[in-house]
């Protein structure tokens, strides 16, 4: 079967492809064809280095498919069955090892192409404003890089919990997709200062919470941002890992809180796992969420889809295609 490979840390160059030997399921696993796999900014951390990975291997945390096989001590999957998946190495393949304990059967009515796309983020968006921070009606939350997969997902959700949205983006047609998400404010990035920016909006108060995939480059103006004893969710970093905090900002901030919380210590169950996709599916059904996709690559444009992302040229969910 065809893969992308990655022999070596480095950039988008680094990922190949290549011809590799089926697997076989193992106990515990499911033998999956890949239908489309996620593309995140976990997969360029692992790629890059920043995230220890033993090399070789195939990138892709995050995908759906059908069932061909079945290994032992699986009980309720079958083959011929659509499943969906997050944090389980391989997806960049025509087909994936998936341990039965990470995989959700995809309901009828749930494209292969939008269940893969909403697996990961859709989960995170999950247990950002229901675990990390209960978003609340009336609350005022920023959302950096609004019009990216994860910033449609979280303004989407936040509106649904009646509570107003900030979103931050650089171009025209980011704050379009923004606004047609449902944000009320947004701030351009690249020609304002978003704290001030911040403060004129809330009239001096701040906002409740930050929701933070960025990073270094947004690190200073969310902590700006936030009102006293508010927080900020630093869930990501894609321009680069935020340098050491002194904990007396916080205090001298206003009794701030900052966590930097994962989607793997908020699937720690099998229960939390159907819960969150459950819900995330339920989301798309009805429609409380849309899931845009914003470009489909095949395997060999694997290199392709990350400089894209990489560089700020895509909005919404990007897909790999084998």
């Amino acid at each position: 079967m065809r893969a992308i490979r990655v022999a070596t840390n480095g950039g988008p160059e680094v990922l190949e492809l290549g011809e590799v030997e089926a697997p076989e399921p193992g106990p515990g696993q499911l033998l999956v064809d890949v239908a489309a796999a996620g593309v995140n900014f976990i997969d360029t951390y692992q790629r890059s280095g920043l995230y220890s990975m033993q090399l070789p291997f195939t990138p892709g945390s995050e995908g759906a498919g059908e069932i061909v096989a079945v290994g032992p001590d699986v009980d309720g999957f079958a083959v011929g069955e659509r499943v969906a998946w997050a944090m389980a190495p391989g997806s960049y393949a025509e087909k994936a090892l998936v341990p039965a304990s990470s995989a959700v059967k995809v309901p009828n009515g749930v494209a292969s192409d939008v269940a893969a796309a909403a697996m990961l983020q859709g989960m995170t968006a999950h247990y950002l404003v229901n675990s990390t921070h209960e978003v609340k009606t009336g609350e005022t939350v920023l959302v950096h890089a609004a019009a990216g997969g994860m910033g449609l997902l979280l303004t989407q959700l936040i509106k649904s919990k009646g509570a107003n949205v900030i979103g931050t983006v650089s171009t025209d047609e980011k704050e379009r997709l923004a606004r047609g998400a449902g944000a009320d404010e947004i701030i351009r990035y690249t020609e304002a200062d978003v704290a001030a920016e911040v403060s004129d909006l809330t009239d001096g108060r701040g906002v409740d919470v930050v929701y933070d995939g960025v990073g270094k480059s947004t690190f200073e103006a969310s902590m700006a941002s936030l009102r006293p004893r508010g927080t900020l969710v630093l869930f990501g970093a894609s321009s680069g890992p935020v340098p050491p905090v002194d904990p007396q900002r916080l205090n001298s901030g206003g009794s701030l809180f900052l966590t930097r919380p994962s989607l793997g210590h908020h699937l720690l169950t099998r229960e939390e796992l159907d819960w969150r996709a459950g819900d995330v599916f339920n989301w798309i059904a009805s429609g409380t969420i849309t899931i845009r996709v914003g470009g489909t690559y095949p395997l060999a444009d694997a290199r392709k889809a990350h400089e894209d992302l990489e560089g700020r040229r895509t909005t919404g969910k990007l897909l790999i295609v084998p």
